[in-house]
């Protein structure tokens, strides 16, 4: 269990370091190897390979604290561990308000950033053989010809790219996660499409593949189901995301552009710049980048628990 010095650990609690290490234990004894565990059960009791079901499975990993065994450790020797690509004074051309937490910068300074890329490969590693327990027993149960698989994340993980750690910001390492669909009879294996698509589309994705019809509420989001027919196919929406309160940003197959609330921005060209080092928002030539994408900013800006139709809408 490594631990920062006390002489540098910052003052705010909010900031203090997360943790890892090798444990003695096994993958079963892990929260994910009890999970697909119990999953594999489940997924058991059901006989008839045409009964509809549905199964959600929530894996754990890489959330910290990484503590997992040693094996998963011994599988990244720390010289052979790779850090992010990383650029000195990557925050001079953002706004000062929105350089976020830096929660990475503490560890990286302590000379332990190269331990914590460790810490979360070895978690990932554990995921993965989650996943892989899930498949294998579809794979026997005889359901997998008529099972639609999607795997996602919630967000996705910084570990040092612009001194930040986990989430909350609007980069695109932070948005990006990883999303695998398999659909018998509608997707090709292998194939890949690097569109930007939204969470938001899964649901109506689902509906769709099952043959349902999707409920009238849905306030967004279209069904993938065009898209895993062919994934080369001409993909012209963006996707939104949102963090805090009127903060948002678009991509676009080649773009991101975001806005904050305090009216600062952010614009990067994704092909040249896709580690987002270089801020545009200030050049004039991309304006008209700015002028398409802001069409796609929300014209309503209010928290779920400040809208008073909120309970119409199915909103907490």
């Amino acid at each position: 269990d490594w631990q920062l010095p006390d002489e540098i650990k910052p003052a705010n609690v909010n900031q203090l370091p997360f943790n890892w290490g090798a444990v003695v234990s096994t993958f079963d004894a892990t929260i994910d190897g009890m999970t697909s565990s119990y999953v594999v059960q489940r997924m058991e009791e059901t006989n008839s390979i045409n009964q509809p079901r549905f199964i959600g499975a929530g894996i754990y990993r890489p959330h910290a604290p990484w503590y997992n065994p040693q094996e998963f450790y011994d599988i990244y020797p720390l010289e052979s561990v790779q850090l992010p690509p990383y650029l000195e004074n990557d925050l001079n051309d953002i706004d000062p308000a929105h350089h976020s937490t830096q929660r990475m910068l503490p560890i990286m300074e302590a000379g332990a950033w190269r331990e914590a890329v460790q810490g979360y490969l070895s978690s990932v590693t554990v995921a993965d053989n989650a996943v892989g327990r899930l498949l294998d027993a579809l794979d026997e149960s005889g359901r997998a010809d008529n099972t639609i698989i999607v795997l996602m994340g919630d967000h996705g993980y910084q570990l040092g790219e612009k001194n930040q750690r986990e989430k909350e910001t609007l980069w695109e390492v932070a948005l990006q996660v990883p999303l695998i669909i398999v659909a018998p009879g509608v997707t090709t294996p292998g194939s890949r499409s690097d569109v930007p698509v939204s969470s938001m589309d899964l649901y109506p994705t689902l509906v769709d593949l099952a043959g349902l019809v999707a409920p009238g509420h849905l306030e967004g989001g279209n069904s993938l189901r065009p898209l895993l027919e062919n994934y080369a196919l001409e993909w012209n929406r963006v996707a939104l995301s949102t963090w805090g309160q009127n903060n948002h940003s678009i991509r676009d197959q080649h773009y991101r552009y975001t806005r904050y609330s305090d009216g600062a921005e952010e614009v990067y060209d994704e092909d040249k710049d896709p580690n987002e080092w270089f801020n545009l928002a200030n050049d004039p030539a991309v304006n008209p980048v700015k002028d398409r994408l802001s069409a796609y900013f929300p014209t309503v800006n209010v928290e779920p628990w400040q809208d008073p139709d909120a309970s119409v809408r199915g909103r907490p």
